[in-house]
């Protein structure tokens, strides 16, 4: 083995497998640069789309803050109309009912005029 390592075949051949190597190492380390490069740069791009989702993220969350926020103001004040209503007609309920009281004809059978005429208020 070793005599055909010293001849000139065998040395030509273990230059040849040498320089293969020697090739298969340099390819394989410009490749990893290559692809260590590429991480970087990804990585970049990555970092950058998280932090413009983080962005979208938030103003969207203030969005609909500020949508929940409104819609509980109109909210409030459609409670507050609707309260106020309620009082009004709690109210015109109230006259109407002393009204009753004191209609001369509250025990007839029939309605009334002034009796036709508080239902008409109702309505």
């Amino acid at each position: 083995m070793i005599a055909f390592l010293l001849s000139p075949v065998g040395r030509w051949l273990a230059g040849t497998l040498a320089a293969l190597a020697l090739l298969l190492a340099a390819y394989a380390y410009v490749d990893h640069r290559g692809y260590a490069r590429a991480e970087v740069h990804y990585k970049g791009i990555l970092a950058t789309e998280h932090a413009e989702a983080l962005t979208a993220r938030d103003a969207e969350l203030e969005r609909q803050a500020a949508a929940n926020n409104a819609a509980k103001a109109r909210e409030a004040a459609r409670i507050a109309e609707m309260q106020a209503q309620a009082d009004q007609l709690a109210k015109q309920i109230e006259e109407l009912q002393r009204e009753a009281s004191q209609d001369p004809d509250a025990g007839r059978t029939a309605l009334g005029a002034s009796s036709v005429q508080r239902i008409n208020k109702v309505r």
